[in-house]
């Protein structure tokens, strides 16, 4: 076969795989994924009981100070080591920046949310069909499990490359966070698209941020969302899962 026969070959084999991957990017980062994630704020609504985050300007403020801050450091850097732990198959390596991970979460909440979630896509994983999860039992058997490690799973699982994996990483909290504003602050629609797409812009930088992390420079301490989360669990009225 000549080369201009097998490029075009190449690209015949691009325009096959590519609008499945995306379309698998989009599942795994839609609302509609069945993990639960709709049922927490995040600390964001005690944060607007406070008035602390109290309109546009303002929740911009805070959802992108806990992704730059928080997200970036914890979740996106530790996405990156999982993912590449079970690409190239380090069992002890993936338990261990999974238990790594949950330890980071600040607040019984934050830990909730997390270990929920992860359960719940672990469970969505195995009752799916052509998802062989047999090779990923250490995995299946943990106690808890991270909603990042079962994302980084589900992603490899998919051909879903990992830059891909990062950025949608990023859109599934900010999607779930101004989502959460709508309701609590109140935000209208198109305020809220404007927030999605003012937010969008700060994902490029996190995902760069995080792939230069080294090891000892992992975990962040937002102690303003900390407290937001923890005293959520005593609020008085609640639309959020606590």
């Amino acid at each position: 076969m000549d080369s201009a026969v097998e490029g075009e070959a190449d690209r015949t084999r691009l325009v096959a795989v590519m609008p499945l991957q995306l379309n698998r990017l989009l599942q795994l980062c839609s609302a509609n994924l069945p993990v639960g994630g709709f049922s927490f704020s995040q600390g964001l609504e005690y944060a607007t009981e406070k008035n602390w985050v109290k309109d546009q300007q303002s929740a911009h403020s805070w959802i992108a100070l806990n992704l730059s801050q928080g997200i970036t450091y914890t979740d996106l850097a530790l996405l990156k080591r999982l993912y590449l732990a079970i690409e190239q198959q380090q069992t002890a390596q993936l338990i261990y920046w999974n238990r790594h991970l949950i330890a980071c979460r600040e607040s019984k909440e934050l830990r909730l949310a997390d270990v929920v979630m992860g359960k719940a896509l672990m469970r969505l994983l195995a009752g799916l069909d052509d998802i062989d999860l047999v090779p990923y039992q250490a995995l299946t058997e943990l106690p808890e499990i991270s909603f990042v490690c079962a994302f980084a799973l589900a992603a490899y699982l998919w051909d879903i490359d990992l830059v891909s994996t990062l950025s949608g990483y990023c859109w599934t909290f900010i999607d779930n966070q101004v989502a959460a504003a709508t309701k609590l602050i109140p935000l209208g629609q198109t305020q809220g698209q404007n927030l999605l797409f003012s937010l969008s812009r700060e994902v490029a930088d996190a995902v760069q941020r995080a792939g230069q992390l080294v090891d000892g420079e992992i975990g962040a301490s937002l102690p303003g969302l900390a407290m937001a989360s923890a005293w959520h669990e005593s609020q008085y009225s609640r639309l959020f899962r606590s």
